[in-house]
């Protein structure tokens, strides 16, 4: 059967858009989602576009739209993956314009007006130039706004933050005057929690895929512990609406047990 014409799809999508929305009320909903934004350089070469930058660009968008669906929702907490540490080894060439479109994209939504309080997490340091300065002060700018919380995580390995956290819990004990061995024989799952990234993210409800693989990639590896997956099919750019309702019609029909 051949596809509807654009002009008759969009009225009847916007139909099912609303029947779906409607379904959802009153039933749980995910307070922090984890999302990782795959498939920008594949959505932009299935597009046409020689110039894989233009996937970047159409990804950047999204994320803010994306926002506006999950404050809409109700949702309290957006993980945004947008670069893992593995990344940063990328040539010059290919991972300058990336980092360019983060950061467009973070300094559209710390922008003034925006209800949501953005924090930028992950190996910042590591970035190319003046790209970690820049990621701090935009995202600066929006402390104590309160509204949604967003976490961007630029150069990110969930392993890496792992670590971190013991040497943050470490260092923080051993400043305060405390005996390392002290600390080793009563560490326990708080002392890492206490110390990640992002102080609100010790765990997460839920992390949504697009672009049809079904792995983690390292993502949220200590927070996902008890985490809903959903794989989308379609790539970033293309991730609909309806395709976050479906989501959280899927979190919403699940029995979460917590390993009990």
């Amino acid at each position: 059967m051949k596809l509807l014409p654009l002009f008759l799809r969009r009225p009847i999508e916007a139909v099912y858009e609303r029947r779906l929305a409607a379904t959802l009320v009153g039933l749980p909903r995910p307070q922090h989602v984890g999302i990782m934004v795959d498939g920008n350089r594949r959505w932009a070469r299935k597009a046409g576009h020689t110039d894989v930058r233009e996937g970047y660009r159409a990804g950047g968008a999204k994320v803010t739209t994306f926002l506006g669906w999950c404050a809409a929702a109700g949702i309290e907490h957006v993980t945004l993956f947008m670069l893992s540490d593995d990344n940063l080894g990328r040539p010059a060439e290919e991972l300058g314009p990336l980092i360019e479109v983060i950061e467009d994209t973070v300094r559209d939504i710390t922008a003034e007006g925006r209800d949501w309080e953005v924090r930028a997490i992950g190996s910042l340091d590591m970035l190319p130039g003046t790209s970690a300065r820049v990621l701090k002060e935009a995202t600066a700018a929006t402390t104590g706004r309160g509204g949604l919380k967003v976490d961007v995580a630029v150069g990110y390995g969930g392993r890496r933050e792992i670590v971190d956290a013991v040497k943050s819990a470490f260092e923080e004990h051993i400043a305060a005057g405390g005996d390392p061995a002290e600390l080793v024989a009563r560490f326990g799952i708080d002392d890492i929690s206490r110390h990640l990234y992002s102080p609100v993210a010790d765990h997460t409800d839920f992390i949504i895929r697009t672009s049809g693989e079904q792995r983690l990639s390292g993502f949220l590896l200590w927070q996902s512990a008890y985490a809903e997956m959903h794989w989308v099919d379609c790539y970033w750019p293309a991730f609909r609406h309806v395709d976050f309702l479906r989501a959280l019609r899927s979190y919403a029909n699940r029995e979460r047990r917590f390993g009990k």
